[in-house]
């Protein structure tokens, strides 16, 4: 049986350019390329979830527009199960823009779920059953909240992409296990990583981890603490490299490795991406790709 996982939050639609610079006040630049992607923190996440073998659900607001129908047709795509937040919903998604420059750096203008009416979420109780993990990234906070009070419920661990601090996230980490958090996550009061990690154990997270893009990425968990050098690769694209580390993480973790380990093997799969162009490519061509990233044993877990 394939390990499931769920995971609560954002779905966009991203619009990518490649550009030799990103346009300067007032200007106007032709794009070298452009392609669409499904995106989101939790549903490229998801998405990583599903290529590398295991069985995802997405919990988002997606509604009824017609550019809807890409969200849909890409959850299809990968057998990827939706709970809907805003089924009947009009509304557009988010759409993001995305410029991509010469030197694989990119730049994003998104309008997440800021100002979007989405109805109070109910938990799908069947939807939840069989889980061995959830994540959630913050965005339609009401949601997440409600999904992570239900999993630690039913015993199931919670996983936070923290990607920054939002209105409510004090509330969401009360039913967090792991913490996977980028350097621009900072809680109030807090300044430093230190800080950041004190305030996550402070509030009962029990084990934590804090990326830097292509530097260390810095672990703590029960007594112990370390780094883990991330694989140093030619970029080509960096986007969507924090999401797909979190799907890694949380099917390798569901999958019964240590806390350590699973954080190897995200980086591995995060770096390995960021060769190709897009959130999607590093899954395409080569048929042995997939089977490079499945781990073949399943340790015991720390």
């Amino acid at each position: 049986m394939r390990i499931k996982g769920i995971f609560a939050g954002l779905a966009t639609i991203d619009v990518f350019y490649r550009v030799s610079e990103p346009p300067a006040k007032n200007q106007k630049i032709a794009a070298q390329s452009q392609e669409i992607f499904i995106g989101g923190p939790a549903t490229n996440a998801a998405i990583t979830f599903a290529f590398l073998g295991g069985n995802a659900t997405l919990v988002a607001a997606v509604g009824r527009h017609p550019l809807s129908a890409l969200i849909k047709e890409e959850c299809r795509n990968f057998g990827i199960y939706l709970v809907d937040l805003s089924a009947d919903s009009q509304e557009a998604p988010p759409i993001s823009s995305v410029w991509v420059d010469a030197e694989a750096q990119r730049s994003v203008v998104s309008a997440n779920t800021g100002g979007r009416i989405i109805p109070p979420a109910r938990v799908d109780t069947a939807a939840l059953a069989g889980a061995s993990i959830l994540m959630v990234d913050g965005h339609a906070m009401q949601a997440c909240q409600a999904w992570a009070v239900a999993a630690r419920a039913a015993g199931i661990c919670v996983i936070l992409d923290g990607g920054s601090w939002k209105n409510g996230t004090d509330l969401l980490l009360e039913r967090v296990d792991v913490a996977i958090c980028s350097a621009d996550f900072l809680p109030p009061g807090c300044s430093t990583h230190r800080d950041v990690v004190g305030f996550l154990q402070a509030v009962g997270v029990t084990k934590i981890a804090i990326t830097h893009g292509a530097d260390p990425i810095q672990f703590v968990f029960n007594s112990g603490s370390g780094e883990i050098d991330v694989p140093q690769i030619e970029a080509a694209d960096t986007t969507g490299a924090g999401d797909i580390f979190h799907g890694a993480f949380c099917f390798h973790y569901a999958s019964g490795c240590e806390f350590e380990q699973a954080l190897r093997k995200a980086a591995s799969i995060a770096s390995e991406s960021c060769r190709y162009r897009g959130t999607r490519k590093w899954m395409q061509g080569d048929p042995e790709r997939r089977s490079r990233f499945i781990i073949t044993q399943e340790p015991t877990k720390s």
